[in-house]
């Protein structure tokens, strides 16, 4: 059931008038738990193939450690491409670096085979993409990765417009983001709905452009405009009469 946040009403939304739903997809769409069980199975397929002397808790805690910290050394909300965490990962495990050539077609094929959606996630989208209503994505996710797993959950042509700060150099809470997506919308940020699980990236770096933030498993804080518990409820939103 969806939630709307207090407010003093002076910036209430009208739920008759909403233009856009955006979506982040991490958490929102795509299990987060999904991801750690399809790169743990990855890392154990590694393992094996270059005979690494190791046990696999070690080494999922030396993936993890080598792809956390290369995120962490990035300059603010700078973009840094996942492949090359993963491809740093590698390396810290084998001991050695690894072709790109060789490893991703197996990594490709463990994350496609494994990753599973949020439940509800797939049918709120194909529901809204009925409605006169821009869908879109705004995302942190490499570009192709990101399509990739839309179209593993068979919602990619659901989407009206992708953005991923891949394309546009930056990562929420960074404006341009935002920006961009609003602009290949068409659309006025009062009149958007941005769906996202992290208070500070999805729901306040919305809600600071002027869009209003919809919380799924988000802390609270005053950015929130409405609070979710299954993505299925965003349809009640833009549903209210």
């Amino acid at each position: 059931m969806s939630e709307r946040a207090a407010t003093d009403g002076a910036d209430e939304p009208d739920p008759e008038e909403w233009e856009a739903v955006f979506w982040d997809i991490g958490g929102v769409i795509l299990a987060l738990d999904s991801v750690q069980a399809a790169h743990a199975e990855f890392v154990a397929d590694l393992c094996d193939r270059h005979d690494v002397d190791t046990t696999l808790e070690e080494a999922v805690e030396t993936w993890r450690t080598t792809v956390g910290d290369y995120f962490r050394e990035r300059d603010g909300t700078e973009f840094r491409s996942a492949r090359e965490g993963y491809h740093r990962g590698i390396e810290a495990i084998v001991g050695e670096e690894v072709p790109r050539e060789e490893w991703n077609p197996r990594f490709e094929a463990v994350v496609r085979s494994s990753i599973e959606p949020i439940p509800g996630a797939p049918e709120a989208i194909e529901r809204l993409a009925e409605l006169d209503l821009h869908v879109g994505v705004i995302s942190d996710v490499d570009d192709a990765e990101g399509r990739r797993m839309l179209e593993r959950f068979d919602v990619r042509d659901h989407f009206d417009s992708i953005t991923t700060s891949e394309e546009v150099g930056r990562t929420k809470p960074d404006p341009a983001i935002f920006e961009t997506a609003l602009e290949k919308a068409g659309v006025a940020p009062e009149r958007s709905l941005m769906i996202g699980d992290r208070y500070d990236h999805d729901v306040k770096g919305a809600a600071d452009m002027g869009m209003h933030g919809v919380a799924f498993g988000a802390d609270d804080g005053p950015a929130v405009a409405y609070r979710i518990e299954s993505p299925e409820d965003v349809l009640e939103i833009v549903d209210e009469e």
